[in-house]
């Protein structure tokens, strides 16, 4: 398989974002990582990135404040996060398909970034077990642990997003923590046909289709048959101006005992995810 445009596209757009970095981090990261990459950024696609980058750039700072010395991103392409919000004492363990490691290790090897505290893993999500390979690369079990599926889980079928996300429940303890993006759509109408249409519109919906995209209340039922107990659910409208509501979900989930908050807390529109 050859290198993601999607992801490219993705990084390009998302190096023009004002966002934060911890103070050993690099501002200019993204930036650096997408030097000569020529793919365009995406007008169109500029709000929901930016309502998603806020949310998940909330996340690793809690986590890091917190006390959480291990990030797993799932899907990671070239997400800058491990060089934005570089931590003495946090590992980032970025997984992504063969092609797209290789051409990363190439970005930062010329970028000069240190490689002990960034570990790159290769998988292919519709064949290797994710468990071994978080194993295999160092990740800790034992150790809480920032799990993030950004913008993944819409390319994958839904047996394999429930393989993914059963490997991340087998090797998170009670403290760790799930954030993931859900691709959503109004119930009243069939996914299939929702899943067409999108990827009619979108140039690499051949190339890189987009799989499921599911109401709001059976993508949440899909992380609880996981074992990940729902703690908050954002729509992506409410963070930024220009999304349309009801098409993304960004939720956290914990992998310990359910928080008797629960309730409340899912599908509450508006609430600060930091």
């Amino acid at each position: 398989m050859g290198l993601s445009r999607t992801s490219q596209v993705v990084a390009v757009t998302r190096s023009d974002l004002s966002r934060p970095c911890s103070g050993g981090g690099d501002p200019d990261a993204q930036r650096r990582l997408c030097a000569g990459m020529d793919v365009p950024p995406s007008n169109w696609l500029r709000p929901a990135l930016a309502a998603r980058t806020r949310f998940f750039d909330d996340q690793v700072l809690a986590a890091i404040s917190a006390g959480i010395a291990q990030i797993v991103v799932v899907g990671a392409g070239y997400d800058d996060r491990g060089l934005r919000f570089r931590t003495p004492g946090v590992r980032f363990y970025e997984i992504d398909q063969p092609s797209t490691q290789v051409d990363k290790v190439r970005r930062l090897q010329a970028i000069g970034f240190p490689a002990e505290d960034l570990v790159l893993a290769a998988a292919d999500f519709f064949y290797d077990d994710l468990d071994r390979v978080l194993a295999r690369c160092g990740h800790d079990a034992r150790r809480a642990t920032l799990f993030i599926c950004e913008g993944v889980l819409v390319y994958l079928e839904q047996k394999i997003i429930v393989s993914v996300l059963a490997s991340l429940r087998g090797r998170s303890c009670p403290d760790s923590t799930l954030a993931a993006s859900l691709a959503t759509h109004s119930p009243d109408v069939a996914s299939d046909d929702v899943v067409a249409a999108a990827n009619a519109r979108r140039r690499s919906g051949g190339s890189e289709p987009w799989r499921t995209i599911l109401p709001a209340d059976v993508h949440l039922e899909l992380l609880e048959c996981t074992g990940w107990h729902v703690d908050l659910a954002v729509d992506a409208a409410e963070l930024h101006e220009g999304v349309t509501q009801g098409r993304s979900l960004l939720v956290t989930a914990s992998s310990g005992r359910r928080h008797s908050a629960h309730s409340q807390d899912v599908g509450r529109r508006g609430r600060d995810p930091s």
